[in-house]
């Protein structure tokens, strides 16, 4: 592992991979309630693909690695594409982004596959409301995953809550107490203007406002995580296991160090979640590129990382939605 920088002289190391653009969810901030084209089975990379990538990538020093989609867990046979992840020396961490619905069916099978660990998207702890971002999920169903996930030893689990002001940010005191009386990790992330549904697109409630209301509540300790490859700034509330976590891509972007790129599910290969350049990887895949081959693209594809994004300008993502780059 020799290790790579981007032309900011970021270092870059960690691999998102979206393995299907499909979802079992239709959050309002990620998708419209019909949800969007799907992609045919033909053009999703298969899990042979997506290691062959990885190893690739590895070699250059990419170390960690999380799976997202859509929702990966509606993919089936998940464990074996850890599986092969696993054995990739080089790859220290590997981790899974999901919405938690099916994760009590997997999450033992996940642990003993090799996954180190989860983050669960939950953005409500009232059932109703729940129903209404997420148009047709069950909270008790996520819920149970996130118990299931603690129980086979994915952990540090940690909580996902995109906060709308107006939607849930009444909230927020409620997922705070988790970390208390729980010892929830919960990360707070401000609502950025994606592909969703334009109700919520106004709706952004900034990370200083959450945290003036939660230190309603005690004050905020700043605070080391076990483990994690992202941006969010960690803080305790007096007397919690847990922590608290925000996320702030719009208000206070951490562009300047951005460690990843991003593989979608039809292989594309995103420089950053916010910029429409993607270098083709499965076409060549296809064609039988060899590992040097693949490497020039990977290379490519960092160094043209822009410095970073204009959300805080009013600059909106358009193309593809969350649903199919893996957020």
């Amino acid at each position: 592992m020799t290790g790579i920088s981007d032309s900011f002289q970021r270092p870059i190391n960690y691999l998102r991979i979206s393995v299907t653009d499909r979802c079992n969810l239709r959050c309002v901030y990620c998708m419209p309630a019909e949800g969007v084209p799907l992609m045919s089975h033909a053009d999703i990379l298969s899990y042979e693909e997506i290691y062959t990538v990885v190893k690739a990538a590895a070699e250059m020093g990419i170390n960690k690695v999380r799976l997202t989609g859509g929702e990966p867990l509606v993919r089936a046979g998940l464990s074996d594409l850890v599986r092969l992840l696993v054995s990739i020396d080089t790859i220290d961490d590997i981790s899974l982004t999901t919405n938690g619905t099916r994760l009590a069916q997997y999450a033992v099978e996940l642990k003993e596959a090799g996954l180190h660990r989860v983050n669960v998207s939950l953005d409500s702890l009232k059932p109703e409301r729940f129903r209404q971002i997420t148009r047709c999920g069950s909270l008790e169903d996520t819920l149970e995953g996130i118990e299931a996930a603690k129980t086979a030893g994915l952990t540090p689990v940690k909580i996902n809550a995109v906060v709308m002001a107006g939607v849930n940010d009444d909230e927020l005191t409620d997922f705070a107490a988790k970390t208390v009386s729980d010892g929830w990790h919960v990360r707070f992330i401000e609502l950025m203007p994606v592909n969703g549904d334009e109700p919520v697109t106004d709706k952004l409630f900034s990370a200083s406002e959450m945290r003036e209301r939660i230190e309603a509540m005690g004050k905020l300790e700043p605070s080391e995580v076990e483990v994690g490859n992202g941006p969010a700034k960690y803080y305790r509330l007096p007397g919690a296991n847990g922590t608290i976590g925000f996320i702030t891509p719009v208000t206070e972007h951490f562009c300047y160090r951005c460690n990843r790129l991003r593989l979608t599910a039809d292989g594309k290969l995103r420089p950053c979640l916010l910029s429409e350049e993607e270098i083709d990887l499965k076409e060549p895949l296809r064609s039988g590129a060899s590992v040097l081959e693949l490497k020039k693209l990977i290379e490519k594809a960092i160094a043209s990382k822009p410095k970073g994004h204009h959300l805080a300008e009013g600059k909106k993502q358009k193309g593809r939605p969350f649903s199919q780059v893996g957020g």
